[in-house]
């Protein structure tokens, strides 16, 4: 179970050294912020809706008033005009330019002549002279800094034009506007916050629990203990998640057992090895002593006759006896330094120090010559220099004894009276040795050539071999990272090549 997770709070998650660094947001943050990105996209609209139809209505009102407050003064001004009064005239027009918004008045005879007027006289310069069809009419002229409002209104006598001033924030209901944005901002805001407690407790919380919880199972916990409370998919998930860690908790316990089980039996492998090199081991001391009872024979019996001839007369006798007993004592100690078990050989001679492939060569001339199949057969030795390797020595030798044993079984069984079998060896390389073993006996038969290194297969007579050498050879040679085979390419018999990590001495 991996122990890394992406952090579910606001913080970004650090970036792993392999990677560009990237800016990542909690689960908590984004969907607030595509929260506040959805309102915007709602309330953004609403908002210049609102504003557009606030300014029109606005407007519309406006246009009302005016209207409304221009007919007043019209009325007004068409009572005075009656009276027929030149002053009472002009002061109902002072008076009412007077008011307030209201910028000037001028009155205009049906043929549109010009009859008073009364204001500013800047504002009555801008007031338009009435359109030509006499009716009732309102114009709106925007100027900087706000707009003005023109109403025409026709009475008996003529056509009344009022020219109101309208400020541009009281027509586009300015503060009206103000209070809906506020309104909208303070909603927007609450709805964010409310969200992300909301998220917190009934998401964000849960989820993080969850992964404390895994990650406490993946520090070694027995247990996941997983929270309760929160959304029901959340709940469905915490219980998914206790159910897999259940099962991949008995899982592991399973695959520990049969890691344990697979332990025990590899050591148990190990040793049915190392009882199987020492049965081979025995078994060829056992073929080296059936040659070794005839070649002991000879010098006792010659030692019998030497003590006879010197109890008669003691000439030189004694060094020709010494010289036969130690015949015998050397080819007993090559025999028994063969037969000794490899453990007490270790005692003596490290498995990680570099073995000799000439001295090895050597050993196995000596114990096989005394053998009665070797007679007549010519062992020869090829080395061109000092060359080591990484397999014990004792091991080694087993190989070689074993591939030359049967090399001079199959001379033998040839009945050849002469033979020749050669030990050869060079580097591969820098990092290679190869050791061959070749004889000119009858070589190896199609039939068996590519089993002859599995267990039981043999070319021997029943009772003569278990099949078995060549098998542990290979064993030995590959634990040590070697390669042994049978070169085929050799047509003059057999030739047997082993390959070896090569050692500095």
């Amino acid at each position: 179970m991996l122990r890394r997770r992406r952090s579910l709070t606001d913080e970004p998650a650090q970036p792993s050294s392999s990677s560009p660094p990237a800016l990542q947001l909690g689960l908590r943050l984004q969907i607030v912020l595509a929260l506040a990105g959805l309102m915007g996209l709602a309330f953004g609209p609403l908002f210049f809706a609102v504003a557009s139809l606030t300014g029109a209505t606005v407007m519309s009102a406006r246009e009302q008033a005016a209207r409304m407050l221009g007919r007043s003064v019209a009325v007004h001004v068409a009572d005075a005009w009656a009276t027929g009064e030149r002053g009472a005239l002009q002061h109902a027009l002072d008076t009412d330019s007077s008011v307030q918004d209201i910028e000037a008045i001028c009155l205009f005879r049906h043929d549109g002549t010009h009859e008073a007027c009364a204001g500013s006289v800047d504002a009555i310069a801008r007031l338009n002279a009435p359109s030509a069809d006499g009716g009732a009419t309102i114009r709106v002229v925007r100027e900087s800094p706000g707009l003005a409002f023109e109403v025409d209104s026709p009475t008996a006598h003529g056509i009344v034009a009022t020219r109101l001033r309208v400020d541009a924030s009281a027509e586009s209901g300015a503060a009206l506007v103000r209070l809906v944005a506020l309104y909208t901002m303070v909603f927007a805001m609450a709805l964010l916050l409310f969200a992300y407690f909301a998220l917190t407790r009934l998401i964000v919380r849960p989820i993080e629990q969850l992964a404390q919880a895994t990650d406490r199972v993946a520090g070694g916990a027995r247990t996941l203990r997983v929270p309760s409370a929160g959304a029901r998919e959340l709940v469905e998930l915490s219980a998914s998640v206790q159910a897999m860690a259940k099962k991949l908790i008995a899982d592991e316990a399973t695959l520990l057992g049969k890691v344990q089980e697979l332990t025990e039996t590899t050591t148990r492998l190990t040793q049915t090895q190392a009882q199987l090199v020492r049965s081979e081991r025995l078994a060829s001391v056992g073929r080296l002593s059936a040659g070794l009872a005839h070649e002991i024979g000879n010098p006792i019996a010659a030692l019998i006759g030497l003590e006879d001839l010197l109890a008669a007369e003691p000439r030189d006798f004694v060094a020709r006896m010494r010289r036969e007993t130690e015949r015998i004592n050397r080819v007993v100690r090559d025999l028994l330094d063969f037969a000794r078990p490899e453990a007490a050989d270790g005692a003596s001679n490290d498995d990680d120090e570099p073995t000799n492939v000439g001295a090895v060569m050597d050993d196995v001339t000596a114990l096989v010559r005394p053998q009665k199949p070797f007679r007549g057969v010519r062992i020869e030795r090829e080395l061109d220099e000092p060359l080591h390797v990484a397999l014990p020595a004792s091991r080694l030798m087993q190989v070689l004894l074993n591939i030359v044993l049967n090399a001079g079984d199959a001379i033998a069984t040839n009945r050849r009276e002469e033979g020749r079998i050669t030990l050869r060896a060079r580097s591969v390389g820098k990092e290679r040795v190869r050791i061959e073993v070749e004889d000119d006996g009858p070589g190896i038969s199609l039939e068996v050539r590519d089993q002859v290194f599995e267990p039981f297969v043999t070319t021997k007579s029943v009772g003569e071999g278990t099949g078995l050498g060549l098998a542990v050879c290979r064993g030995l040679v590959e634990s040590a990272g070697g390669e042994i085979g049978l070169d085929t390419s050799y047509e003059q018999g057999a030739r047997f090549f082993v390959v070896l990590p090569a050692a500095d001495a």
